[in-house]
């Protein structure tokens, strides 16, 4: 097969990422692990598989904080079928108010010889342990119910439940009835219970009103836990019926890309599972009011299936900066870097570029936009007395120093007080670090930041810390990703949740291949199949030469989770001990104590992964 370069917004041997990608060529068909079985998760808990527990509460009056729990009145149903009931008075310890006996019917007499409720209370939650609670107006029962916890001294748990009340306003229509109490929705239902203010009965009457709303519910195919939720909240009948969208996405890990009538990308996202997420974009659960216009003009949804998280990731990044949807935010224009740039001339200065070439310039970054290239310039600048004038400068050809000569921020190679000979020791200082050790930067801020305090110039000190800070971190970044960059080839596997392996290639920084071993099989033949199918790569010059800055952090990121292991490597991945990641994780920490370590320290063993240079 003829393996080719594959240039930006692509992935895999030449295929479009808005393609499925090739899979590695597979070993033998009984080592080929099953087809992914969805979770039940992903596939939704179906209603009648769910153990509800409808209860009713009634109180002294309708503050939690002040009113108490006179009575409790609770059904368990299963499938349709009433599974158990739960009924007790609760002694209070107020006498109950005249309208509540008249509305009620409960009387002092009647709870004085009911246990207390710190004795029903433990009785009720092993009652609805494991379960659904269904109430109508649930809001007022929950209360109380959370109010009675704390008066006992329990933890308050998080209860999924169900309000028959805000179900009814989304299915009962006015001409049906004429309100949402639990009474009209009784007599609507035909429920074999009248209420009447007490809690067993009006519990009784409420099962029979959540089945008629469920039967009305499976109708329109709405048969599982999760569609009920999502039905019960406010969403417009438009968003809705597009729900059917997310039908035929896969439950896998992967992208999925919303397209409008045109098949204008509109939004790229990822996810673990991918038909789960691109469903909550037509629930309450998505509030964001852009997401709610996109998915309003959204007439398709792609999706790519992914062997992995990292795959998902990456192709993500790769389909957002090639289509540059307008309803993402973030990773569309990662060309948009700024490279600080140590020039290379007889006397060089920094400079600020958008790209970095192949010459014997020396580059930091990238930044995220011009501020951050300034901040971290003028840390380096602080300790190392660059030349900071405009255009080249020839040892031959004078012209008067500017004021910063005079002020010792600058030697004046311009007016021959320094020869390139001097000024290349500064330049070789500048060089150190930026790509090696930045002690210099560090201990020269330090010092500069103690003399400000004691004048109490705080702000200024602030200043030549965010200098400071913002040059060791970009150094580090630079560092890290210059080592990974390196690599001609890595071959990484990450345990997963059902003790299988995550294979990831990675060439030049750059995801080349991706598969997923599942558990029981011999990792080893698809290591050899992901690597012979992986993308060949061809590196440019700089810290990214293959991929963009986020790709190679998410790999890192990646290749550093809990169980990475190093399956195979083609040169080094190292970085020295004294480095700018050093600097970087000391940095909120008082100076450094000096610790005598080795000067570099390799990856090139198989094993757990673990990174040089820091503990």
């Amino acid at each position: 097969m003829d393996a080719r370069t594959v240039g930006p917004g692509h992935y895999g041997r030449g295929v479009s990422l808005d393609q499925a990608a090739p899979r590695p060529a597979l070993p033998p068909p009984d080592a080929v692990p099953a087809g992914r079985q969805g979770s039940f998760d992903e596939l939704g808990r179906l209603l009648r598989d769910v153990t509800f527990v409808v209860f009713d509460l009634e109180t002294t009056g309708t503050g939690p904080t002040t009113a108490e729990i006179t009575e409790f009145g609770a059904v368990k149903v299963r499938g349709g079928e009433v599974v158990a009931e739960f009924a007790t008075l609760v002694r209070a310890s107020t006498g109950i108010p005249p309208l509540i006996t008249v509305l009620t019917g409960i009387t002092d007499a009647m709870l004085a010889t009911a246990p207390p409720l710190a004795e029903v209370l433990p009785a009720f939650l092993e009652f609805i342990q494991g379960t659904v609670l269904v109430a109508h107006n649930a809001g007022f029962d929950l209360s109380f119910l959370k109010a009675a916890c704390e008066r006992v001294g329990y933890p308050v748990p998080t209860w999924e439940h169900l309000d028959t009340a805000r179900l009814a306003r989304r299915i009962v229509t006015r001409d049906e009835s004429p309100n949402n109490k639990l009474s009209s929705l009784a007599r609507l239902f035909r429920a074999r219970t009248e209420p009447c203010h007490r809690a067993l009965a009006d519990a009784r009457a409420t099962v029979d009103v959540l089945h008629g709303l469920f039967e009305r519910l499976g109708n329109l195919g709405v048969t599982t836990l999760e569609d009920v939720h999502a039905y019960s909240a406010r969403v417009s009948p438009a968003q809705r019926r597009k729900r059917v969208l997310a039908d035929d996405l896969p439950t896998g890990p992967g992208v999925y890309i919303f397209r409008d009538a045109t098949g204008r990308v509109l939004y790229v996202g990822k996810s673990a599972s991918v038909r789960a997420r691109v469903r909550t974009y037509f629930t309450a659960s998505e509030t964001r009011s852009r997401m709610a216009e996109m998915v309003a003009a959204a007439e398709r949804v792609d999706a790519i299936a992914c062997a992995h998280a990292l795959e998902a990731e990456v192709r993500e990044l790769r389909l957002i900066a090639e289509h540059k949807p307008p309803y993402n935010r973030r990773s569309r224009f990662p060309e948009r870097v700024v490279f600080l740039r140590l020039t290379d001339e007889p006397f060089p200065r920094l400079s600020k570029v958008r790209q970095v070439r192949a010459d014997a310039g020396t580059y930091l970054g990238p930044f995220g936009g011009v501020g951050g290239a300034e901040l971290a310039g003028d840390g380096l600048l602080d300790a190392v007395a660059l030349r900071r004038c405009g255009g080249r400068l020839s040892p031959r050809v004078t012209s008067p120093a500017c004021a910063l000569a005079d002020l010792g921020k600058c030697g004046a190679p311009c007016d021959g007080r320094q020869s390139v000979e001097s000024y290349g020791d500064v330049v070789a200082a500048a060089r150190e670090a930026m790509t090696g050790d930045p002690a210099l930067v560090v201990a020269a801020a330090r010092a500069r930041i103690a003399g400000l305090a004691e004048q109490t110039r705080f702000e200024e000190a602030a200043l030549v810390r965010d200098r400071m800070v913002a040059f060791v971190r970009a150094a580090a970044r630079q560092q890290r990703l210059t080592a990974l960059g390196a690599v001609p080839e890595l071959v990484g596997a990450v345990p997963t949740a059902e003790r299988g392996w995550d294979l990831s290639v990675i060439r030049y920084g750059r995801l080349a291949a991706a598969a997923t071993v599942a558990r029981g099989i011999d990792p080893r033949p698809w290591v050899d199949a992901v690597v012979a199918t992986a993308e060949t790569v061809r590196p440019g010059p700089g810290p990214t030469p293959a991929a963009t800055v986020e790709e190679m952090e998410r790999i890192e990121r990646w290749l550093g989770s809990s169980g990475a292991r190093l399956v195979q490597l083609t040169g080094t991945w190292a970085w020295p001990a004294a480095s700018a990641h050093r600097a970087a994780a000391e940095l909120p920490q008082p100076p450094p104590v000096e610790r005598r370590e080795p000067a570099e320290r390799t990856l090139h063993q198989p094993g757990v992964l673990r990174r040089s240079g820091h503990s």
